[in-house]
């Protein structure tokens, strides 16, 4: 399969592509795709440098006839974000990432592809590695831990770039050129339970949601997808208004910017309540898929038997458990008051962990306003803290303010209406890109962001248009070509 996909143009990209997607890099784990990275300035003879926290920046001269051109900063993060169906064999530590061609699209078997940021990677090291692309000077900037918590891009001293502009590869439709992108900010809320000894007579019952698009927590958070997390609770709050289930354990989600896909969960009915509990259960399930029938026609519910088990949470936290999460706000919370059609501020309940008397709950919280993003955080917190959780902020990273004044945006747009005879939709987006952290020790540094189509990022879903590919690659070529000169 690999070697039909290092056929495809331009063969450079995708051939670094592949080499890169051999390597697993997940995301706080980096330690080999870093040494590959280094591996591969090594081998081209390039000055690199590997700096106190894991990015890597290589350093390539001029091209002969550019070197008054302006120094550009080309950047992509190395880390990519792991993600596989339930049914999907695979460890992400040891395999490469399984991909093939389906049509027009680059996808892999059951697991995210890693397009999200790896075109990005292999597009800059088929620039290093070129002998007839024209450029200006280049520093190549491959930061770490982007997909969670962005510590590589946080972790950035100021003084190690020269460049004066910043191409940013990583947004994910290839008409679209961003200008600015959402801050964000973990909230973690965890509290213990009593655990009681399962009552007699009782049958048990495992419940699983599963088969839902998932997709990117910012930029699909608006499209009404569902929460697995969200439905589960649906499932068990109505079940325990009409017959008092008992819960036993949940698992819903695993990062908090991917929408969780699947959730599960084991609960036990009294014996003489089954009859009534799976009536009005299998109700509920049906009007959920009617009402998701259009933007989740996979959605899976399955409950079945299972064993009993000997303990279950006590009635008091699992009434307050269940009113939390339902009262918890998952999906837009405001739309941008100044960019049609962008969402200003959101959430996502992206991770579910209970048993064993512990519960853990992991949000992502994201906006282009501190301001509104830190209301936000503050009804999660009140919400979670009256249900008696230990809530913990972290990860707060800023947004990217738009400038309408760009010198490079100017240039993007005009290449983009010379190249393809149109005008590109400048926009900014409701993700976390890492433009708006490195400007904060690179205030100068004029930034801009764009990239192929990419559908489904961080699901299993993902995939990357190759005609889209191969528009993006002819884009950047012109782009390095028209790079301002220096000011004199």
């Amino acid at each position: 399969m690999k070697s039909s996909i290092r056929t495809l143009h331009p063969s450079s990209l995708w051939n670094h592509f592949s080499d890169l997607n051999a390597v697993p890099r997940p995301s706080k784990k980096e330690e080999r795709i870093i040494r590959f990275m280094v591996g591969f300035a090594k081998n081209l003879n390039l000055e690199t440098i590997v700096d106190e926290v894991g990015n890597v920046i290589i350093k390539k001269p001029a091209t002969k006839g550019f070197e008054n051109k302006k120094t550009i900063v080309m950047q992509s993060h190395l880390d990519m974000v792991h993600q596989k169906n339930s049914e999907t064999v695979f460890d992400f530590e040891t395999q490469g990432i399984n991909m093939f061609i389906d049509g027009d699209w680059v996808t892999a078997d059951g697991t995210t592809l890693g397009a999200d940021n790896g075109l990005g990677v292999a597009a800059i090291m088929a620039v290093l590695s070129s002998n007839t692309i024209e450029h200006p000077s280049i520093e190549a900037l491959f930061t770490i831990d982007e997909e969670t918590g962005m510590t590589g891009a946080m972790g950035l001293k100021g003084g190690i770039l020269s460049g004066d502009i910043l191409l940013n590869l990583d947004t994910e439709e290839d008409d679209e050129i961003d200008m600015g992108c959402a801050g964000g900010i973990d909230v973690t809320a965890e509290r213990n339970y009593q655990e009681e000894r399962t009552p007699s007579k009782t049958i048990a019952f495992e419940i699983k949601v599963k088969g839902l698009q998932g997709g990117h927590s910012g930029m699909d958070i608006h499209k009404g997808f569902g929460n697995a997390n969200k439905i589960m609770n649906r499932l068990l709050y109505h079940s325990n208004a009409l017959v008092k289930i008992r819960i036993v354990k949940i698992n819903g989600g695993n990062l908090r910017n991917a929408i969780p896909r699947e959730s599960f969960s084991t609960i036990v009915v009294d014996e003489n309540e089954k009859e009534k509990f799976l009536f009005e259960l299998n109700n509920l399930i049906e009007l959920i898929k009617e009402e998701f029938k259009t933007l989740e026609p996979n959605l899976v519910i399955d409950v079945n038997n299972s064993e009993i088990p000997k303990k279950v949470m006590n009635l008091e936290t699992q009434n307050i458990f269940l009113k939390s999460i339902y009262a918890t706000l998952n999906g837009v919370y405001r739309m941008s008051p100044d960019i049609p059609n962008l969402v200003e501020t959101s959430n996502n309940i992206a991770k579910i962990s209970l048993g064993n008397g512990k519960i853990h709950v992991g949000c992502l919280t994201r906006s282009s306003s501190e301001s509104s993003k830190n209301d936000l955080t503050n009804a999660l917190t009140s919400c979670f803290e009256l249900a008696g959780f230990k809530v913990e902020l972290s990860g707060s990273y800023p947004g990217w303010q738009p400038n309408v004044d760009s010198e490079i945006l100017k240039v993007l747009t005009n290449v983009y209406e010379n190249l393809f005879g149109e005008k590109a939709k400048v926009e900014a987006c409701h993700a976390g890109l890492e433009c708006g952290i490195l400007g904060q020790n690179y205030p100068l540094m004029d930034m801009i962001s764009f990239g192929p189509t990419i559908k489904g990022a961080h699901s299993p879903d993902e995939r990357v248009s190759i005609s889209s590919v191969q528009k993006f690659w002819k884009f950047l070529l012109q782009i390095l070509k028209n790079i301002p000169e220096r000011n004199s």
